[in-house]
């Protein structure tokens, strides 16, 4: 299999659903996936037999009816057997299922997606699921460990001011930090503070071997 598969527009009303197909679409959902299509356009084909059989694609197929459109993109599988289009049509959706989320990480893409003035629902999360996951982020800023007065000195609060153009730079250093297990301490309890030492250890440590 070394041709690469080619998108071709065709008649949505020439798709035919696969009558054994086991997975399920609710309303709801093909409307999340309607209104997605409308944000973000139809980037992810509707994948075909070719006698024009969907293999992959029943929720986007529903979801252009919803939209009244005309035709969608297409990729023909023709190189798959019959008893491969079946296996594939199980493994295209259950695969999926398999993946995690790192949960950190998706809070601070959703919360700067949100800055953006983006509806985070377009990305298929709950309204309740997001603000669990924001309010991850909400109970990290706020994390710092109560203290006594003998202790508080042990712990300082630094503010900043930085560009735009910046903030993207350190976010991503920080989230990068803490994405290699730089997150945690056990003298700090606040997964920013620590990611930015490390980060500092680490400049300062080529510093000085480059002395």
């Amino acid at each position: 299999m070394n041709q690469i598969p080619e998108v071709k527009m065709r008649p949505l009303e020439a798709l035919i659903p696969y009558a054994r197909n086991a997975r399920s679409h609710s309303e709801a959902q093909v409307e999340q996936i309607a209104a997605s299509i409308r944000e973000f356009g139809f980037n992810n084909p509707i994948l075909i037999k070719d006698d024009l059989t969907v293999i992959a694609g029943h929720g986007r197929l529903a979801a252009a009816k919803k939209l009244g459109l005309k035709e969608v993109p297409t990729i023909c599988l023709a190189h798959l057997s019959p008893t491969q289009v079946r296996a594939y049509i199980l493994a295209d959706n259950k695969l999926a299922l398999n993946a995690g989320w790192d949960e950190e990480m998706l809070a601070l893409e959703l919360a700067e997606i949100k800055d953006e003035d983006i509806d985070l629902e377009l990305l298929g999360f709950s309204k309740e699921e997001t603000d669990k996951l924001l309010g991850l982020l909400d109970a990290e800023e706020v994390s710092m460990p109560a203290l006594s007065d003998e202790e508080r000195p042990a712990f300082q609060q630094k503010t900043f001011v930085l560009h735009n153009e910046q903030i993207e730079e350190v976010d991503e250093a920080i989230t990068l930090a803490k994405s290699l297990g730089h997150g945690q301490s056990a003298v700090n309890e606040n997964g920013n503070g620590n990611a930015l030492a490390y980060i500092c250890q680490f400049f300062n440590r080529q510093k000085h071997d480059n002395e």
